[in-house]
């Protein structure tokens, strides 16, 4: 088992391991998985040192949150970690033909026979909350974030959405905090900004943030960072893979780029990032988690995975010696930039 350090999420009692599971592969992310699969996946993570899981009401439509629950009780392990889950969408009970409110079609596979609507009300997210109490089985959960709330996933439509927080659902969220329900508070988004406007107008102790600080992507460090840093609000880092090419290479069949087709100049800096690891017989992947690990802003990294396989070769990566010269190399090669935080000696 590997004793994965722990850091705290803001100022509150809450502590993580570095290295999390995300449940969006076992809510059957276009593939189908089962719950064998889901309890084998929890059961291997925790044994080797994992002891904070993510979930969602929206991961299969309620399917991660029953059977992340379930197996929590089955294996008799709620006291030794850390769950978190998302409030914004609403289940609703709907033909499983109906995929009018599905923001990018269909996503899952074999979900529950529900729709999600979003709300972000003081009323909404007090429901939202409940529901997910029902759903996880579980009297209290440790974080609770706002998912989604943000412009790429609402258009137009976003500073309605953003009205109905500052009019409710941040007081609906102090209140759940205060109250012990959930210990600590924050957003669940795909973008870094938003994170920094919610932390300027309300105090939020974390944010999970997906895909925006990666081998590939480095636009926190023009500020945002710093300014959560400065917040005290804590970065729980999802997507180092950029979903997939920072796992798999420029030879892993079907890898993606943010869920897209791998762009040219993506694929040439990803081949180079690939040439510098082997050099130091690095593998790729372990490059990729190490890379946002080292930021301090970032409390922990959150991976996903859908077997026991993927589970074990997450654990093989995120335990692996770097060596520094590696971080030299990357920056000789303008691959990451020279104000990115690494470590000297590892």
């Amino acid at each position: 088992m590997t004793a994965y350090e722990t850091r705290r999420l803001g100022d509150t009692k809450v502590e993580v391991t570095i290295i999390g599971l995300g449940m969006v592969p076992l809510a059957g992310f276009n593939a189908k998985t089962s719950y064998t699969d889901c309890e084998d996946v929890i059961r291997t993570a925790f044994a080797g040192g994992v002891k904070y899981f993510d979930c969602a009401p929206f991961y299969g439509y309620g399917k991660a949150e029953y059977n992340l629950g379930h197996a929590i009780r089955e294996l008799g392990i709620r006291d030794d970690i850390v769950v978190s889950t998302k409030v914004g969408r609403l289940l609703r009970t709907l033909s499983k033909s109906d995929t009018s409110n599905a923001a990018y079609g269909e996503l899952w596979t074999d979900p529950l026979p529900f729709r999600d609507v979003f709300d972000y009300s003081y009323d909404g997210v007090m429901r939202s909350f409940e529901d997910s109490q029902a759903r996880l089985a579980m009297d209290y959960i440790d974080v609770l974030l706002v998912h989604d709330v943000s412009p790429d996933w609402h258009g137009e439509r976003a500073d309605h959405y953003w009205q109905q927080l500052g009019d409710g659902g941040f007081r609906a969220l102090d209140e759940l905090r205060r109250s012990g329900a959930v210990s600590a508070i924050g957003l669940g988004v795909n973008d870094t900004e938003t994170v920094v406007r919610a932390a300027r107008e309300f105090d939020i102790d974390c944010a999970l943030i997906a895909g925006r600080y990666t081998l590939l992507n480095h636009k926190p460090l023009e500020g945002a960072f710093s300014e959560l840093q400065q917040r005290n609000v804590s970065v729980l880092a999802g997507g180092v893979f950029n979903s997939g090419i920072l796992a798999a290479g420029t030879r892993g069949q079907g890898a993606t780029y943010d869920y897209g087709s791998v762009p040219e100049d993506i694929l040439h800096r990803v081949g180079v990032i690939e040439e510098i690891c082997a050099r130091h017989r690095v593998p790729l992947s372990s490059a990729a988690i190490e890379f946002v690990l080292m930021h301090p802003a970032v409390t922990a990294v959150v991976l996903g995975a859908k077997s026991v396989a993927e589970t074990k070769e997450n654990l093989a990566s995120s335990s692996a010696r770097i060596p520094a010269q590696l971080w030299v190399d990357l920056k000789d090669a303008g691959i990451i930039p020279d104000l990115a935080p690494v470590k000297a000696d590892q």
